[in-house]
């Protein structure tokens, strides 16, 4: 069995450019995609903030001209996802359904997955209506009215940002209070197109080819109403796809931990894994910040096997 150089677990922007640097030193490089490969991308209809793309490109697009990059220079692809790990001895070992490959050194970019309310016409309208990220979509709502979903500080900071873009924004939160920090809060009570809709739940997206609107229902009493709205907007979390790591390095909420050291920022608690992207990123969360942190992690990995060998 051939013992790569590296692994790299994912395939979304941070596991592409982590592939394509990694390639392109010379590195014998494994890249183990998952059997739905392209990372959240692949639910992104136009991305219209990715340098390089001044008309816009669609997301799955983007992804496979990463992907065929990463295969010219000679990346190697499994299209499968990891079933389990080894980190405690040398070589690191990674399972997949069709076998165990080993490698010197591995870079994890599972990414993470946004939190949705699993009703089926969300899942219906993802991408037509129905957003994660407001960064990424708000420009698709300039002028329009959209709901926001959440009562966290993300949530909070989506809906300021979007209440630059939107005509209207109303958050729809299941308690009578926020649990966003004051200064957040403060910030939203203070911005006149923003409106709450307190104790009630979204329960139903509204629309056949895009999102005309929500149902809400009042969590006291039941009651149910109709709001006329163009986006829906979850700021209700994120998972990272971390479960198959526990106990093989350090988590934390469930994200890796970045430990840095001997110059290497991407590096974990674990001599030779490295992290990039949203399994560690629960700030940014962007493609271009995903792919920054693969270029980081691909060049801490050449550096770290240049000084540590086998």
């Amino acid at each position: 069995m051939a013992t790569y150089d590296t692994i790299i677990i994912g395939s979304g922007p941070a596991g592409l450019t982590a592939a394509i640097y990694a390639t392109r030193a010379n590195l014998k490089t494994l890249v183990i995609a998952g059997a739905v490969a392209g990372g959240q991308l692949m639910l992104t209809t136009d991305v219209e903030n990715y340098p390089g793309f001044p008309k816009g490109v669609q997301g799955p697009e983007l992804m496979e001209l990463w992907r065929q990059q990463a295969e010219r220079f000679k990346a190697e692809f499994v299209d499968d996802n990891v079933m389990k790990v080894d980190f405690r001895s040398r070589p690191l070992k990674v399972w997949t359904t069709d076998g165990m490959h080993e490698a010197r050194s591995v870079i994890l970019a599972t990414g993470a997955n946004a939190k949705y309310l699993g009703l089926p016409n969300e899942e219906r309208l993802k991408g037509r209506g129905v957003s994660a990220c407001a960064t990424c979509d708000g420009m698709f709502f300039r002028t329009l009215d959209v709901v926001v979903v959440g009562g966290g500080d993300t949530a909070m900071e989506e809906s300021l940002y979007l209440s630059r873009l939107c005509k209207t924004v109303t958050i729809v939160h299941r308690r009578d209070e926020f649990r966003a920090s004051k200064i957040m809060q403060d910030r939203v009570f203070r911005t006149p197109n923003i409106k709450v809709i307190w104790d009630s739940e979204v329960v139903d997206v509204l629309g056949e080819q895009k999102v005309e609107g929500v149902r809400i229902r009042n969590v006291e009493t039941g009651a149910t109403t109709d709001l006329k709205v163009q986006g829906l907007f979850l700021a209700i979390g994120h998972t990272p796809a971390t479960s198959v790591f526990e106990g093989q390095l350090e988590l934390e909420k469930g994200y890796a931990v970045l430990k840095p050291r001997d110059g290497l920022a991407t590096a974990t608690s674990v001599e030779g894994v490295f992290a990039a992207g949203d399994v560690h990123d629960f700030r940014y969360r962007q493609a271009v910040t995903a792919a920054g942190f693969g270029c980081m992690a691909a060049l801490d990995v050449q550096h770290w096997l240049q000084t540590h060998g086998s």
